[in-house]
């Protein structure tokens, strides 16, 4: 009798564990056996790179409904869908984002343009304008969205600039010629905030969002200052090259605050050290008008005078994603919605727009197996990121021509002004002129 030797498989290794699951399949993984794993990959990548290209339609839709520019944005806590919105007609319009409804329409909410909005507790809306009046509103969405009388009246002394409410307590500051705090239940300021030495005039205020008692401001003095109301008096202030236009605080860094700048740039600052500035950003080739933060503290967004809108990464100063139509005028105010998927703008020709924050995400409904194919392709992106092509796809935004045009206009200025200082620096005296980092120029004095 022969002795035959038979290779015997369990069926039960090679078949599905459960109905409907994928067959199992097994692979050979010496990298002798796959000589073009590694050509097959970057293929892939700059495939990936180019369908993120390809499918990046961030355009969403616009609410309409403001007659004139709109000035001011504000999201309710708490919300996913509803947005406040004032323009320079006086009128305040409340939007459901998600069904782009109006929830209230107040018509002549002011007799000048609305500076100011923020969400109260309980459904209701503050707003201050340049006619020195707070107005405090009922946002609860009801059927007759037109016909709306405020719930109080602040009376102000001077024009009001911004508006912030306090997190928790029924305590609202407004920005003037000083900085005050409100009380919702007095008809009168409750206190003044201010620098005895100070005569500047405050554009924008807000709370922070972790030590809800801290307030920041920023001011037309090129100043930003911090003020405590416990103490009730400016604690520290700093004097930069130039003014800022709009500030926000960090939802996961509570002492990171972003400044918006006239010079082009946005600036983060830690509050703990003020001297010099953590980060700066730069890409807008006018000044930069608002800034708002993404609730995950990974992302922010900006609109300036260029009429772009650029989303930015912390942390990343340059090659943001840019945004761009071309019938948006100058970018007035920007906002992250809650979910930190979308981006609202308001503008100078009355609309506001809403934008996907990830320029080639789809909307919509995503299967497995659609979520597993966009991981792959996005780690395949950030794996290959260093490849002269792979980066260079990535990196490629597309410019309106003027903005190109001031974009080239403003590097060949910047390099001869690099390559003046240079000459100077090389025949001076040695150790007279040092060269001083870009961000040791942006402060100029720090006041306690």
């Amino acid at each position: 009798m022969v002795k035959i030797s038979v290779l015997q498989h369990a069926p039960s290794v090679h078949l599905p564990a459960r109905p409907g699951d994928p067959t199992p399949t097994s692979r050979n993984l010496d990298p002798l056996m796959h000589p073009f794993s590694r050509a097959r990959e970057r293929n892939r990548a700059l495939n990936a790179a180019k369908m993120d290209r390809l499918f990046a339609k961030p355009f969403v839709g616009a609410l309409e409904g403001h007659i004139d520019a709109v000035e001011v944005l504000c999201k309710k806590p708490g919300s996913l869908s509803a947005v406040a919105s004032g323009s320079w007609d006086g009128g305040v319009i409340l939007h459901n984002v998600s069904e782009r409804k109006h929830i209230r329409r107040i018509q002549g909410a002011h007799k000048g343009k609305v500076s100011g909005l923020c969400f109260a507790q309980d459904d209701r809306l503050l707003s201050c304008s340049v006619d020195s009046k707070i107005k405090l509103w009922d946002a609860s969405p009801q059927d007759d969205i037109t016909e709306q009388r405020p719930l109080n009246e602040y009376p102000g002394k001077s024009p009001f600039n911004s508006i912030d409410h306090h997190r928790s307590d029924p305590h609202f500051a407004t920005a003037s010629n000083i900085v005050q705090i409100w009380d919702e239940t007095k008809s009168a300021a409750i206190s003044n905030l201010t620098l005895p030495t100070s005569t500047e005039t405050i554009t924008s205020v807000r709370f922070n969002l972790s030590e809800t008692s801290v307030l920041g401001s920023i001011g037309s003095d090129r100043t930003f200052t911090l003020y405590d109301i416990r103490t009730g008096k400016a604690e520290r202030r700093v004097v930069m090259q130039m003014s800022s236009n709009a500030l926000a605080w960090s939802p996961t860094f509570p002492t990171n605050v972003l400044l918006a700048s006239e010079d082009h740039n946005l600036y983060t600052f830690d509050v703990r050290q003020l001297k010099t500035p953590t980060h700066i950003y730069k890409g807008h080739v006018a000044a930069v008008m608002s800034c708002d933060w993404s609730p995950t503290g990974l992302e922010f967004v900006s609109g300036g005078w260029d009429r772009t809108v650029r989303i930015w990464k912390e942390g990343h100063g340059t090659g943001p994603e840019v945004y761009h139509t071309k019938r948006m005028q100058r970018v007035s105010s920007s906002l992250f919605t809650a979910d930190a998927r979308f981006v609202l703008t308001g503008s100078d020709d009355g609309n506001i727009r809403i934008w996907k924050a990830k320029a080639s995400e789809k909307l919509g409904i995503i299967t497995a197996r659609e979520r597993a194919a966009i991981e792959y392709r996005d780690t395949l992106k950030d794996r290959w990121k260093h490849d002269n092509e792979v980066g260079r796809i990535q990196r490629n935004r597309h410019l309106p021509k003027p903005v190109y045009q001031a974009a080239k206009l403003k590097r060949t200025m910047l390099d001869a002004r690099a390559v003046k200082e240079e000459r100077r620096r090389k025949h001076t005296r040695a150790g007279e002129s040092k060269p001083n980092a870009e961000r040791k120029k942006v402060v100029i004095v720090e006041q306690t």
